[in-house]
Formats: structure tokens, sequence, C-alpha cells
């Protein structure tokens, strides 16, 4: 069975949510601390939303010096999946695992809302069970993911078709191309503002749409056996 870490930070919010997404989508949760030098053998990891460490100076800038993270940054080099979750995706944004920066949203007010994404990329490990083009709902909750970058690495993004997820029906805070969520050039680390691990029970969210993520990663991690 596929193992799926998930980070604790100080002040995480999501780890339990995701944590149960990954045990109701058929994988092994491992809970994974932040002051661990240690990923405890595990296939994949997932960075959890929340305020880690009170998203002082700016929302991952702290967390990105957990001393989980250096061995987060060491697999991801070398191609384990890794997925971030709002302010997982800021901490790898802060840590050079995906371009660009999250600043706060342009309305300035925080969001919270069922929100509609176009799936602009099925070639990563996170989003191989989608297709292209696919509409899907997902919950978003955020204050800071007006997601910006400069002309180069946005026409860098779209052009290599790093651009995974695309806000649809209104951008809800004025990222840049209406970018929801993004990879790194080999497909293995994915970052996006809503919450797929919201969307794996039919009790508690507005679609199952987020259990393609966890198949996807579990998929392509039982292609390398």
């Amino acid at each position: 069975m596929a193992r799926i870490g998930v980070v604790t930070f100080p002040g995480s919010l999501d780890d339990h949510d995701a944590l149960r997404a990954v045990e109701l989508c058929g994988a092994e949760a491992v809970p994974l601390w932040h002051a661990s030098d240690s990923l405890s053998g595990v296939d994949a990891v997932i960075l959890p939303g929340g305020f880690s460490y009170g998203d002082y100076l700016r929302c991952g800038a702290i967390a990105r010096f957990s001393p989980v993270m250096t061995e987060v940054i060491d697999a991801a080099n070398k191609g384990m999946p890794v997925l971030g979750i709002c302010n997982g995706f800021q901490v790898l944004c802060e840590s050079h695992l995906l371009p660009g920066a999250m600043i706060r949203n342009e309305q300035r007010h925080f969001v919270c809302k069922d929100q509609r994404l176009r799936v602009e990329s099925s070639d990563t490990v996170w989003t191989c069970d989608f297709a292209a083009g696919d509409e899907i709902t997902i919950v978003l909750k955020n204050g800071e993911g007006n997601y910006q970058a400069d002309e180069e690495t946005l026409k860098r993004l779209e052009g290599n078709n790093q651009v995974v997820f695309r806000y649809i029906d209104g951008n809800p805070n004025g990222s840049n191309h209406d970018i929801a969520g993004i990879t790194n050039h080999r497909g293995n680390v994915v970052g996006l503002m809503p919450h797929p691990e919201h969307n794996v029970e039919e009790l508690t969210g507005p679609s199952l749409d987020g259990r393609k993520f966890f198949s996807s990663v579990l998929g392509f991690l039982g292609s390398r056996v």
C-alpha cells in the first residue's frame, strides 16, 4: 500500500482533513511533524492548508525553514510527488519548488466558496486521472491567494503547460491569468489554492472532484512498482 505523508506545521488547520482524504482514497496516511528530519519512508507528501507559524513575515516563509522541509525539498528534486494545498502552495513557492508568490486577495477580503476550476493539464502525477478541459468544483478558502509572477515566468508557465488549474466563472482573488494551481517542469510538484481534501465525501463537500487528486497519485505510484 502506498504511504502518503501529511506535514503538520504550527498553525496547520487542514492536516487531519488531508490525512482522512488519503485514507478514504485507499492509501496509508502518515503524519509528519515539522521538526522532524525524516519523511518516515513515505512515497508522497502533502503540505496542507492553514496558517503555518501564524503567517508571520509572509505566508509560508517561516515554514519553508522547518527541518522537515529540507527533506521535502530534496525528495521533490529527486522526483517524489509533493502536493501543496493553499498554505502548502505558499510554502512551495517560498521553498522555490514552484515559481511565483501569493499576495493579499485583490479585494482584501477572505474568500470562502465552492469554486469552479478548469483542469488545464493532466500531465502531472496529481492530475493524471483528469482530462485537460475538465471542469470541477473545489472548495476555496483564503485571504492571500492572489498568485503573482513576472511576465517572463508567466510566459514560461503557459508555454510549458505548467498551469494546472484555472479559475472559471470569475477570478476570486485577482491571480495572474486566473491561475489556481501550477506544477514544476517535471510534473511531480503541484500547488493549488483550492482544497481537494474537502471534496472527497458527499456529506461534507459540494462534489467528489477531490478524489481524483488522490487516485492520480496512487495510479502513478502503482505504475512504478
